[in-house]
């Protein structure tokens, strides 16, 4: 299509050249010259329409924040962060409303803004205290809804009924030197006035500016949204805030976003439940190995199968509430315990189906309680060629294993004596007798399978399945699931049953 146009140009070009002996030549360079000319007008014109391609594709993400600075927050910050890096956003706004909270929490909050390699932006929609005041520090910039206020950041120790008192002051020296030391990294990172972050902190600073003084010694300073925003010095810079806009929207249009699409994280509503299901975490897991345990040792489906799902689904959706991990790992601990069922039912004896299981659902447990973040490489790697140096600690992000293999460390240490106490209980228990599914062995409640395999002592019977060494035989008219003592027997094989192993009958070769 291009080059047909060209052609079409070039016609009426030659169309227009003068008569012959009037300078054709001249005429014949003319037009040669304009068609060049028009060829290097084409990239631009490329240029232009992917640079408005790209405008209409930019993202904005907001995340509200709206509460204390507390677990729950830091769940929804790190999941909108990572849905913002996965979507690869070109801006991600705080939209601030909170009366602080925990030091320790913020300290995560730092780190997780950081990963955005795209624009991040403070709003202070009325309320940033403390903490707030900090957070909104870490980002790029910060704007004020009109009448909002920013600071009071001193620490205050919480009471356990909930109330808040001053720190001694030998504590509250060293609090405020450490706070200082963080805060000061984000305002030093960003380009924030480093006395005007510590007169937030620290009531023995004093702030002046141009000869007034702002924040005098003894005060804690707070800062409207007219007075973050004024100007002072000879480059006329903000004390704090880039300006005073009435909306989100306003803002959005502000930092030059007026045509992309805006994202909105919204909290699940079960964040408060994700603190929780973090805090037993183990306990989910012990739940979980010892009723999948027990439902193979009983063959069928039954309650203690349903039990240690249902642990572990809440397991995978604590990681999901807290920001950790996806669902999809919810999905690879599926199939690992499909592939168990195959080795165990189907194809028992061959290992490979059975050792990949296991690996599968090792791997989900662990990844389903891991803080991994989109698009971003586990290890510092050498930027490719054009791009910018790597930055440490923002452009690579090595995955915590810590807390799920703690986790799993400490289910599979309980697991061991809680399981062996089962196995001498359980089998002589009236409720579990009545709570187990149909035994393969024939019994009809596993504190029957003892008198069964009695009576089966010296029956014989005939394979149905390849022996591997485990598999099924059809004794008397009874489907039975059966072991032998090591030996490979094929399908069809007569055997003899010579003893039992928990709920599988002992076969040799008749």
């Amino acid at each position: 299509m291009k080059t047909g146009w060209k052609i079409f140009v070039a016609l009426l070009l030659a169309l227009a050249a003068p008569p012959l002996g009037q300078a054709q030549e001249d005429g014949a360079d003319d037009a040669v010259e304009t068609v060049e000319k028009l060829q290097a007008l084409e990239p631009n014109a490329a240029d232009t329409a992917a640079l408005g391609q790209a405008e209409s594709q930019k993202t904005v993400y907001v995340i509200p924040v709206r509460d204390d600075i507390m677990p729950p927050i830091l769940y929804v910050i790190r999941r909108g962060v990572k849905e913002a890096m996965q979507a690869e956003a070109d801006c991600l706004i705080i939209d601030m409303e909170t009366n602080g909270g925990r030091v320790d929490i913020t300290e995560e909050i730092f780190g997780i803004i950081d990963k955005f390699k795209g624009e991040t932006v403070t709003y202070v929609n009325k309320d940033a205290y403390s903490a707030g005041a900090f957070i909104a520090v870490s980002t790029d910039q910060i704007y004020m809804a009109p009448q909002s206020v920013i600071g009071a950041a001193a620490p205050i120790m919480m009471a356990p009924g909930g109330g808040a008192s001053e720190l001694p002051s030998t504590m509250e020296a060293k609090m405020n030197s450490a706070i200082r030391a963080k805060i000061r990294t984000q305002a030093e990172k960003n380009g924030y006035a480093i006395d005007v972050i510590e007169a937030m902190v620290d009531k023995s600073k004093t702030l002046e500016r141009d000869g007034k003084t702002i924040c005098a010694e003894g005060e804690i300073l707070t800062l409207t949204d007219i007075e973050a925003a004024a100007k002072y010095g000879e480059d006329q810079k903000p004390l704090l805030s880039a300006g005073t806009v009435e909306s989100i929207d306003a803002l959005i249009e502000k930092l030059g976003y007026g045509g992309a699409k805006r994202v909105d994280v919204k909290p699940l509503g079960a964040e408060e439940l994700g603190t929780w299901i973090a805090t037993i975490s183990p306990l989910l897991l012990l739940i979980g190995i010892a009723g999948l345990y027990i439902e193979f040792k009983t063959p069928g489906f039954g309650v203690f199968g349903a039990i240690g799902i249902a642990a572990l689904v809440v397991y995978f959706f604590g990681g999901y509430v807290s920001g950790l991990a996806g669902i999809e790992w919810v999905g690879i601990f599926v199939l690992g315990i499909a592939l168990v069922a195959v080795e165990i039912f189907l194809v028992p004896g061959t290992l490979i189906a059975g050792m990949c299981g296991a690996v599968c659902i090792l791997i989900s447990l662990v990844m389903g309680m891991t803080d991994m973040y989109p698009n971003m490489p586990w290890f510092p790697t050498a930027p490719a060629e054009g791009e910018a140096p790597l930055v440490e600690g923002i452009d690579f992000a090595i995955p915590d294993f810590s807390k799920p293999v703690r986790d799993l460390t400490i289910a599979f240490f309980l697991s061991i004596p809680m399981l062996w106490g089962l196995t001498k209980w359980l089998p002589h228990s009236k409720t579990f007798s009545q709570l187990a599914s149909v035994t393969v062995s024939g019994a009809e409640s596993v504190a029957a399978v003892a008198a069964v395999v009695e009576s089966r002592q010296g029956q014989t019977g005939t394979t149905t399945t390849p022996l591997n060494p485990g598999g099924k035989a059809l004794i008397g008219d009874d489907l039975c699931s059966v072991i032998t003592q090591g030996e490979m027997i094929d399908s069809g094989i007569s055997v003899r049953v010579i003893g039992s192993s928990g709920s599988d009958l002992v076969v040799v070769e008749a």
